[in-house]
């Protein structure tokens, strides 16, 4: 089974997969949060959705509650959040877990997957960023700090995009 054949609901509370947000493109996931010194990033994310959604990529947020308590809202507050603040398009998953017991299977089949400092498994904060082929393959990981409009995280969604 692909990580696309992952049940994962939309932000909406709608059911479906992986595949389903992605839309069979690939794409880069990442576990997002509204309180978090990294929220700006949603203003990079959005902008990387934007320019290469029409060559056949898209980015996924993952909302996570998991460090500090930064995504303490309800699907409708989280919702409203991103739209408001951040004009955020991009496809947005039900909140889930990224480490631990409650750990959700799309990020138990991404943990092993190494950074280019070698660094694998837990994820270490919020807006970890995965890429993965249209396939489900992860590609590439990048850290917190790596925001969306790095070159090494540019050129990598170039060379997967359409």
């Amino acid at each position: 089974m692909s990580i696309l054949d992952t049940p994962i609901a939309r932000l909406d509370g709608t059911p479906g997969t992986l595949r389903d947000l992605t839309g069979g493109r690939p794409a880069l996931l990442v576990n997002v949060a509204s309180k978090c010194g990294l929220t700006p990033q949603y203003t990079a994310l959005e902008s990387l959705h934007e320019e290469y959604s029409a060559q056949g990529f898209t980015v996924v947020g993952l909302p996570c509650n998991q460090f500090g308590g930064q995504e303490p809202g309800t699907s409708e507050e989280i919702a409203q959040f991103c739209s408001a603040t951040y004009g955020v398009t991009f496809p947005m998953s039900e909140k889930v877990e990224v480490n631990g017991p409650g750990r959700h299977p799309i990020y138990t089949a991404l943990v092993e997957t190494t950074d280019e400092e070698g660094e694998s498994g837990d994820i270490r904060w919020n807006f970890e960023k995965f890429l993965i082929a249209a396939d489900g393959t992860p590609v590439a990981r990048f850290g917190p700090q790596v925001g969306p409009d790095d070159a090494k995280v540019v050129d990598a969604v170039r060379a997967h995009a359409g």
